[in-house]
């Protein structure tokens, strides 16, 4: 099964399957299923081309993939272009919501290298 150019894996449940197109999470997937009264757990290779054009439709009606991908690219711009605070922390490559920084947040930036126990031995002699 095939939705805007990605291919849903076939061997996994429905619900799970569809978080494979970018825009389409866990809730999303389970309303576009719940909506047209299709079991969650059944397999993509279990259902008939009339629910398979549903769904395709459904998830279609959002935007998604490369559409949502420009569009939150553009968001990110225009908070550079406009020198907002989260925009200086996105040109940082830093988070932007407020979260820790100290001790989290290490994944560009690597592990810190702290004095530790050298620092003992030195202040002893």
């Amino acid at each position: 099964m095939r939705i805007s150019g990605i291919t849903i894996p076939d061997d996994k449940q429905l619900a799970y399957g569809l978080t494979a197109v970018y825009g389409i999470g866990l809730s999303r997937a389970k309303k576009i299923l719940a909506s047209h009264k299709i079991n969650e757990t059944v397999k993509p290779t279990d259902l008939n081309t009339e629910q398979e054009n549903l769904i395709r439709e459904s998830v279609e009606a959002f935007t998604i993939e490369g559409e949502l991908k420009r569009e939150v690219s553009a968001n990110i711009k225009r908070l550079k272009d406009i020198q907002s605070y989260r925009g200086s922390r996105h040109t940082k490559r830093l988070p932007a919501r407020g979260q820790r920084t100290k001790t989290n947040a290490r994944t560009l930036k690597g592990v810190k290298k702290t004095m530790g126990s050298g620092r003992r031995k030195l202040e002893k002699t």
